[in-house]
């Protein structure tokens, strides 16, 4: 495969970038999984009928938990896309 010289040039960088980036978006969801608190009370009170429409559980995501809920999904889907990307640059143009 014949690659322009422009792609052979600035993939090296662009990989370099996208590490960088990789690392810094681990390093925050690490902190954001750490802070959230552990998910042992389970949810099975519905079962046993013990389910209560609170203000608390209505209003949760705008609480630090549902913000630090939200900070991880992003943060994953945010990693996915950037490794997504990281070995297509090693597909097209080989280290």
């Amino acid at each position: 495969m014949n690659v322009p010289e422009w792609m052979t040039n600035s993939f090296p960088i662009i990989r370099v970038v996208f590490i960088i980036i990789l690392a810094i978006l681990a390093i925050l969801m690490i902190v954001a999984v750490l802070f959230q608190k552990s998910g042992s009370e389970g949810g099975l009170g519905a079962l046993g009928g013990q389910a209560q429409d609170t203000y608390y559980q209505k209003h949760k995501s705008k609480s630090l938990e549902g913000i630090l809920k939200r900070a991880t999904m992003i943060l994953g889907i945010a990693i996915g896309v950037l490794s997504v990307l990281f070995f297509v640059t090693i597909l097209v143009v080989p280290i």
